[in-house]
Formats: structure tokens, C-alpha cells, sequence
């Protein structure tokens, strides 16, 4: 039982405020992923992030494979951290930490992530051959877009 293990790191020019406002509405995961994914929210009327907060997707990972997600919101450390944790989904284990810190001229958002995929040795292999670098583009997708994004950002001094 393999868990693979993820951190990235991005800087953002903006106030703590303006990160915690975009990454704590649920409904804006749709805009930091990937077109090709088709990531779809399926849940309605989605509040302000709490713990225990349900959020149903349909995600299609890779070419004619559409998976159901089902994430719960399991802690929320109001601009600081939360966690999601998949309990329905493509995964065998899915716990993904998003952590903010502020800095000078704006904050640091770290991602921490394990993950294992089912089907024991197939998995091992379809991990390696495709779920690896996916989860690691997902990513690089955000990093991009986020960057695009806040490019003209600076916070006053």
C-alpha cells in the first residue's frame, strides 16, 4: 500500500484575504482545472467552505473515462488552511492539505498531497504510466493560470 506524496509551492502577489476569498469558494475549482478534464460541480448552491462541507464532481481525468468525485471538507482553519478529502472517486486514498501563508508583498500557498491509487500492481502501473504525471500537470496547469492571473497584482505598500 504505496501512498505517493506531493508539495508544491506558489507565491502570489495579492493580500492573504484575496487568496483565502478565491481557494475557499468551492465553486472556483472549476476554474483552476484543466479544460480537459471537463471538471464539472454537480453540488448546488455551494456556501463558503466549513468542515464537513460534501462537494460532488464529475472529473474525466483521461479520454472517454468520467469519474463521479465525491469530496468532504474535513478542517478549516479560517486563512490559514483547509483540508479535502476525496470519500468517492477514482482514488483509493485522496487527502490533499492547501496551506496559506502571508509574506512580505503577498502569500505563500503550499499544497501537500498523498494520494494511492487502487487495483494494487495495475494501479502501481497505471500510476506510473499516466496518474503521476497528471496529478503533477493539474498543478503546473494552476501555477500557470494563477500566475496569468495575478501578474499585474501588487499589494500597496
Amino acid at each position: 500500500m504505496k501512498l505517493h506524496y506531493h508539495k508544491f509551492e506558489q507565491f502570489l502577489p495579492i493580500s492573504l484575504d484575496e487568496a483565502w476569498d478565491f481557494f475557499s469558494a468551492p465553486q472556483n475549482l472549476n476554474e483552476i482545472t484543466p479544460p480537459e478534464m471537463k471538471f464539472e460541480i454537480l453540488t448546488k448552491e455551494i456556501p463558503r467552505m466549513y468542515a464537513g462541507q460534501i462537494v460532488q464532481y464529475n472529473v474525466t481525468p483521461f479520454p472517454f473515462f468520467t469519474s463521479g468525485w465525491v469530496t468532504e471538507i474535513t478542517q478549516v482553519e479560517d486563512r490559514k488552511m483547509f483540508i479535502d478529502e476525496q470519500r468517492f472517486g477514482p482514488y483509493a486514498f485522496w487527502h490533499h492539505q492547501h496551506h496559506f501563508q502571508e509574506q512580505e508583498g503577498g502569500v505563500l500557498m503550499t499544497d501537500i498531497l498523498h494520494y494511492r491509487v487502487p487495483l494494487g500492481i495495475v494501479g502501481k502501473l497505471v500510476n506510473a504510466l499516466f496518474i503521476e504525471s497528471k496529478v503533477k500537470g493539474i498543478f503546473e496547469y494552476r501555477f500557470e493560470l494563477l500566475m496569468n492571473k495575478y501578474a499585474n497584482s501588487a499589494l500597496p505598500k
